[in-house]
């Protein structure tokens, strides 16, 4: 068996928030998809996004429950330029979301800052420096 990886799946508790989140980003989430309970989008070269609310990871999962403390993974969020960085970052922290770590100039070549989604989920954005 090849591994290919097909798609990394989101837990949500709100789903309207989350998708708000991620169509701030630039993510093409379809309309009325904040009224599912799971959601699925293909980004460019095939990967899929895929949201579920808490209760149907319960439905397969009975035990399941959110995680504490940091996050263990993160998602990272290319942007174009070192500016973009900074106005992504900008445009959702105004727009209530929580910024973690501010943009800076990285040691290894890249403008880079963090946010964390509605449930706590790691987004770096990123850009080369020059």
């Amino acid at each position: 068996m090849t591994l290919q990886l097909s798609a990394i799946g989101l837990v949500v508790s709100d789903m309207r928030r989350t998708l708000d989140f991620y169509r701030a980003l630039g993510l093409e989430v379809p309309e009325n998809a904040e009224s599912e309970q799971h959601v699925e989008v293909t980004l460019p070269g095939g990967l899929r996004l895929l949201f579920d609310v808490e209760d149907v990871i319960r439905s397969f999962d009975p035990g399941w429950s959110p995680g504490t403390g940091s996050p263990r993974s993160s998602l990272a969020v290319a942007c174009s330029t070192p500016d973009e960085v900074d106005a992504t970052y900008t445009s959702l922290v105004s727009q209530g979301f929580e910024g973690h770590l501010e943009p800076w100039d990285a040691f290894w070549g890249q403008r880079y800052a963090s946010l964390h989604d509605p449930d706590g989920n790691t987004v770096d954005l990123f850009a080369p420096l020059g």
